[in-house]
């Protein structure tokens, strides 16, 4: 074997070793895959998502009012009518992003809508890639809620301008067939410090405020969500307990144990009272 035909044999063996290591082309977007999909930007493309983690809208408690909200603008979005951005903002554990999840399965089983409501996630990291994601999802028929989960930007992050561009600001805009929603803790979605922090550095401090609060205003729906009162907790709780079935339980003791499990917590959430009834039908032998 001559020196040039072990280099070609080599360099064969190389292509075929890389080809093994490179991931296999995904397959073409198919949005009859499923009704929810995660934005995978590495690779541009939709990953269906078979069960998606939520709870029914009815277990929701405390937040009738802008559970109302965004179910009106999410059923007008799904029947192709006109629909705003949705911030959810507030306090932690108050059933933010339960709440897209559930409204998105509500309103596609009303049968509302001529096809299935299309929720994609797509993580903080990824932002920036949103503008990829809306092209992808532009020319087709269905509707599409794009949900962030815990939305924020840091006092070195710029890529918020690029948010702001995708979603009303760009040459292209937000698709028709599109709405972003976001939940976050922060109502302007930046830390109060780095505003602060502009109002009083800048030679114009008025402009550099416009220029960070900015973002929000691309949300024509701001959902505030907040503490819960001891009342509100207890009636998350027991809406929980009546509706999984663990109606068994004395009410006392769920009371006294609710309240001990929100003391030992510091806090008093829709996500609390739900870790509480998780424990309630485990001790109880109950599957959820």
């Amino acid at each position: 074997m001559t020196d040039q035909t072990k280099l070609v044999v080599l360099a064969r063996r190389i292509a075929e070793a890389l080809e093994r290591l490179a991931p296999p082309p995904p397959a073409p977007f198919d949005p009859a895959a499923a009704d929810a999909f995660v934005w995978k930007p590495d690779r541009a493309h939709l990953a269906p998502v078979p069960k998606v983690n939520r709870v029914a809208l009815r277990l929701l408690q405390g937040i009738d009012l802008v559970r109302d909200m965004l179910l009106d603008n999410t059923t007008r979005f799904a029947r192709g009518l006109p629909a705003n951005n949705a911030l959810l903002w507030g306090a932690r554990g108050m059933g933010k992003s339960s709440l897209v999840k559930a409204v998105h399965a509500e309103v596609n089983a009303s049968g509302t809508a001529e096809r299935p409501l299309k929720l994609v996630e797509i993580h903080r990291e990824d932002i920036e890639s949103l503008p990829d994601l809306m092209a992808l999802v532009r020319d087709d028929p269905h509707r599409y809620v794009v949900f962030c989960d815990d939305l924020s930007f840091s006092s070195d992050d710029t890529s918020y301008k690029a948010l702001k561009a995708a979603l009303e600001g760009g040459v292209e805009g937000r698709p028709d067939n599109v709405v972003f929603y976001a939940t976050s803790n922060r109502r302007h979605l930046m830390p109060r410090d780095m505003v602060d922090n502009e109002r009083a550095t800048a030679i114009n401090p008025g402009e550099a405020i416009e220029e960070k609060v900015s973002l929000s205003d691309r949300f024509g729906l701001w959902l505030g969500f907040h503490k819960c009162s001891q009342d509100e907790y207890l009636a998350m709780v027991f809406g929980y307990r009546d509706a999984l079935g663990l109606d068994g339980a004395d009410p006392d003791q769920v009371r006294r144990e609710a309240l001990e499990w929100a003391t030992t917590r510091g806090a008093r959430s829709g996500r609390t009272a739900w870790q509480y009834i998780q424990d309630l039908a485990g001790r109880m032998g109950r599957r959820l």
